[in-house]
Parts: structure tokens; sequence; C-alpha cells
């Protein structure tokens, strides 16, 4: 309810909406280009990823690679993708989750 019984301002709340959604998509270009890096095996393995979780490098020590034991290497190079993965979420909680909540009481919008 608008203070004094007035009736809300369609034209502005369009342009706060609009507003929000060119931050959201700022946010969402800065988050792909942010690199986090995750690692593994006490730094053995490193997996950097962009902040939208894209897979962008990938560093294994010499001394991770067993000819004998590729399991353990394969091991290694998915817990350190998912470290990555998890950093790179906590990176977009910390800079979509406020844009998201502020969209997310607008009707008609995809979030």
């Amino acid at each position: 309810m608008i203070p004094g019984g007035g009736q809300p301002n369609m034209q502005q709340l369009l342009q706060q909406a609009q507003k929000m959604q060119q931050d959201l998509a700022a946010a969402q270009e800065e988050l792909a280009r942010t690199p986090v890096e995750g690692s593994s095996g006490g730094g053995l393995v490193k997996a950097t990823v962009t902040g939208a979780g894209e897979l962008q490098g990938l560093v294994i020590d010499p001394k991770a690679v067993d000819p004998e034991d590729t399991e353990t290497l394969a091991d290694l190079v998915v817990a350190a993708v998912r470290d990555a993965n998890h950093a790179a979420q906590e990176l977009q909680q910390q800079k979509l989750g406020p844009l998201a909540q502020g969209l997310g009481g607008m009707p008609g919008l995809p979030f």
C-alpha cells in the first residue's frame, strides 16, 4: 500500500525493475570474468573456474602422477574441480543473492 492511499507509479516500478535487471546482468557478466581456484591433495591439483562455474584451467603437480594409480589422480582432479565450483557458488551468492532477492518480489520476472 502506498502512503496516502495513492496508486503505485507503474512507470517508476518498471524503471526500478529494469535497473535491477541491468544490475543483475552486469553482476553475471562480472562473474563470468572472475577466476576462482580450488585445490585438492594439499595443492597437488588445482582447478580454476570462472565465477559462473566454467572450468578454465587445471594444474597437476608431477608428484600427483603415478602411472600405476590413475584412479587417485582422477579423484584429485574431481575434488579440485568441486572445490573450485563450491567457491564459485559462494561468489555467485555474494554477487547475485541481493540482486535476485530484490527481483524476486516483482511479478512477471523470471526469478
